[in-house]
């Protein structure tokens, strides 16, 4: 056996010895919470393409019995709950988008240290995180602007996010550097063009994570459309998805005669239950990293 060899195996038993029960202990927690999510979400699954049968007889657990998709033939054959879905995924873009936008014109200031008050500034938009003035207020603001019963009282009111805002000015503070910006005003480069051309390409990871914040907290919100909505057209899936919940004695969403179904109520909520929650399922992959990153941004002290 060469020394070399010998070096490996002792440093692989010397990693071995490193393992504590307190790493075992960690490693069963988080396995329980991941099972926490995967369990629910299975058990969903397979409830939607099983047989009425099966379901209503309490025998479907994690696989599915008797393999049914008439449920998900039934929503995608029903125009209130696809253009409901279609409508949800505009209104998740320009949410997300304006969002974007307000909170990256707020932090770049902030972040910048000649702006004189900028302490007073970034208070007074962090009282707002603990303090508001009520749903009623807001409800009779909203009416005054003539934004109720619009897509526009889901986007603008809560388009920006103080806590994001706060994530995105620790990550240009702590990641840019005051000579970037010395270099760009000695070139004559304005703030509009020091944003565009080096702040925002050097902040990609930051835009990703909040976007993810702002897609998915709009995807799943549903109270607001509750207090501001009353036109079927314009009320989110996730509302359509709360009522059927609600609701679970009786079809909740009313299917057209053309699209009627034999799936009961119970098959059918958990076929609306993964068509709401796919899309989303989709996307979260691509940008995981980013929101890891984004939470440890989060912790960085502003």
């Amino acid at each position: 056996m060469s020394t070399e060899t010998a070096e490996k195996r002792t440093s692989v038993f010397k990693g071995v010895n490193r393992v504590k029960i307190s790493d075992f202990v960690i490693a069963l927690v988080i396995l329980l919470l991941s099972l926490t999510c995967i369990i629910p979400f299975l058990h969903i699954a397979a409830k939607s393409i099983s047989s009425n049968t099966a379901v209503m007889s309490k025998r479907v657990y994690l696989l599915p019995k008797g393999l049914n998709f008439e449920a998900y033939v039934s929503i995608f054959k029903d125009g209130q709950l696809t253009h409901s879905m279609i409508y949800t995924v505009w209104m998740t873009f320009l949410f997300t988008a304006v969002g974007m936008v307000v909170t990256t014109l707020a932090a770049y200031p902030l972040a910048r240290r000649e702006l004189k008050g900028r302490a007073g500034i970034a208070f007074i938009l962090m009282f707002t995180m603990y303090f508001s003035a009520g749903l009623i207020p807001e409800y009779l603001l909203y009416k005054d602007l003539k934004i109720l019963n619009t897509m526009w009282v889901l986007v603008l009111p809560l388009s920006f996010s103080p806590y994001n805002m706060l994530i995105m000015r620790s990550f240009i503070r702590s990641t840019i550097p005051d000579t970037l910006y010395e270099a760009a005003n000695l070139d004559g480069a304005d703030h509009f063009q020091i944003l565009g051309r080096i702040v925002l390409p050097l902040s990609k990871p930051i835009i990703a994570t909040l976007a993810l914040f702002y897609a998915v907290g709009r995807w799943n919100a549903y109270a607001d459309a509750k207090y501001y909505i009353t036109t079927k057209a314009l009320q989110p899936l996730q509302y359509l998805l709360s009522n059927m919940v609600l609701n679970s004695g009786q079809d909740a969403v009313s299917l057209s005669e053309a699209t009627a179904t034999e799936s009961t109520p119970e098959v059918l909520q958990a076929a609306v239950v993964m068509f709401a929650t796919l899309p989303i399922m989709m996307v979260y992959p691509f940008v995981q990293k980013y929101f890891v990153q984004g939470t440890m941004i989060g912790a960085v002290k502003g």
